[in-house]
């Protein structure tokens, strides 16, 4: 345990106040030393003489040879500081506290407290203090974006909150601003976004910061980010460099921070909105009459009054705005369609389980293998909507949605009253369906013919058995012209009384 040692200047300023008529008790609650020890002082200086207001203060020297230096209270020692060295090294590798303070009772006994290791990694933890510059921007060359989080709505239909976002675009020359609240973060209102910011500021600027969003950067990365497809297509067609920060880094964007906190301190605080459209109407004019011309705090200028020369130089619009559209990978599913925001969308079968592209802007949904068009559909918005191509169907599929009882009936007259008959009976079962058996019976006709295939239902129905198979034997086995049991028993009887039989009568014997 060691002191802290205390120099003579405090025994002078114990004098001090003592000559200033200060009592003991004072003295010692000021903290410069103990009752006791200020009563020992006040005795040593009224025998020397040092509390008459004309004699001088002693001089450290003097002083030493009637006090000993005075110690406050004792500073203890870290029980960790023997492995400290150890510590630090453990701590770089990010080895948690409590994993530290086991190992330390491990391999060395450890005897102290496991707060005493927590103290000593936060005390090392401390990072220094970084400095940074100032960005400067040229008029219309840059223009910081980011999202925030934005003021809770109320369904009008369900009564629930939706919870928003602020989209926050900022020209870093100007600091004119346009915002806008959104429901999403998606790929989609990013590029809307976009899109209308650079209709409010009638231009678009060189280049735009942006942080790593999922609808702006695919992965994140110092070097090498690689740029969402839509959103890379969007800057093409206007015309401006996206600029992502390092990840972590959001200091690189600072006049966007800025412009976001501003928006949800100023604006969003106390004011009511019935729906999106009525929030979004008190944004916009929010901004042309109270934002745009507040005196900037970095600027000393009226963003408004900046901007009347930022847009001068601002790129122009396209002539041709270019079509914003969302490109996301899907995959073909068994049943002949991907899958897209709910919706489901056909493409070729003979594609089935492959990885596709899908590009949907906001009329038309196109797919693509690799760079060639496979499928062009227009864009469903509300969820479980289906649009299907028949050709996108393998050939069995297009020809039981084709074949229908309708076509049924119709190809069965045909064929012949007999055929007709059979369909007729099987399709009005109300227990089975068998619209399958009927497009099979039906197409017998091809490898049989109209005559054998009707004359195999005339046998079927004598016998009351109208499945599919029973005609097809019967056709198989050539048995649809062979005599039906009926035939069979009259013909027995006819003979029994017509000819040789013994209750025929001689016709001869009757005329005479």
């Amino acid at each position: 345990m060691a002191k802290r040692r205390i120099d003579m200047y405090q025994y002078r300023q114990i004098i001090v106040r003592l000559r200033m008529k200060d009592s003991i008790r004072g003295i010692a609650k000021a903290g410069l030393a103990s009752r006791i020890k200020v009563k020992s002082v006040y005795q040593v200086a009224l025998e020397q003489g040092w509390l008459e207001p004309q004699s001088e203060l002693p001089s450290d020297d003097v002083l030493a040879l009637h006090f000993k230096p005075l110690s406050a209270s004792p500073i203890t020692q870290s029980s960790i500081l023997p492995y400290q060295k150890q510590v630090k090294e453990w701590c770089q590798q990010g080895v948690q506290g409590s994993v530290i303070y086991a190992a330390l009772q491990r391999q060395h006994g450890f005897k102290g407290a496991y707060d005493s290791v927590q103290r000593f990694i936060k005390k090392i933890k401390v990072k220094t203090p970084e400095a940074s510059m100032i960005l400067d921007f040229k008029p219309g060359e840059c223009a910081q974006v980011d999202f925030g989080s934005g003021p809770p709505l109320i369904d009008s239909l369900t009564g629930e909150i939706i919870k928003t976002w602020i989209f926050v675009m900022v020209l870093t020359w100007s600091r004119h601003q346009y915002a806008e609240i959104v429901l999403r973060q998606d790929v989609e209102t990013w590029l809307g976004c976009h899109r209308r910011a650079f209709e409010w500021f009638n231009g678009i600027p060189r280049k735009i910061t942006i942080d790593n969003p999922k609808c702006a950067i695919t992965k994140a990365c110092y070097y090498d980010p690689i740029v969402q497809r839509a959103y890379g297509e969007c800057a093409e067609g206007y015309g401006f460099m996206i600029s992502p920060c390092p990840p972590r880094e959001p200091k690189k964007k600072g006049c966007v921070e800025a412009g976001v906190k501003y928006v949800k301190n100023n604006f969003v605080p106390l004011r009511e909105f019935r729906h999106l459209a009525d929030a979004n109407q008190q944004l916009r004019s929010w901004i042309l009459e109270r934002a745009g011309n507040r005196i900037h705090g970095t600027t000393r200028e009226k963003p408004l009054t900046l901007f009347e020369t930022e847009r001068l130089i601002l790129k122009p619009l396209p002539d041709q705005q270019p079509e914003c559209a969302v490109w996301e990978k899907v995959t073909l599913h068994g049943d002949c369609h991907v899958m897209f925001l709910k919706c489901r969308y056909s493409a070729p079968y003979k594609l089935v389980r492959q990885l596709l592209w899908l590009r949907a802007t906001e009329t038309t949904v196109r797919i693509y293998q690799d760079h060639t068009l496979v499928a062009v559909h227009p864009r469903l918005f509300k969820p479980g909507a289906r649009n299907t191509h028949d050709d996108h169907l393998p050939p069995n599929a297009i020809a039981y949605c084709m074949k229908d009882s309708q076509w049924c009936l119709e190809s069965a007259k045909k064929i012949g009253a007999h055929c007709e008959q059979v369909i007729q009976k099987l399709l009005n079962d109300s227990v089975v369906d068998y619209l399958r058996a009927a497009q099979g019976i039906v197409g017998l006709q091809k490898s049989y013919g109209n005559a054998r295939l009707d004359a195999a239902c005339r046998r079927a129905l004598v016998f009351q058995s109208l499945r599919y198979q029973t005609i097809k034997s019967i056709l198989k086995q050539g048995l649809e012209y062979a005599p039906l049991p009926e035939q069979e028993a009259f013909d027995e009887l006819t003979e029994t009384y017509t000819g040789g039989g013994r209750f025929c009568r001689n016709t001869s014997t009757l005329l005479q």
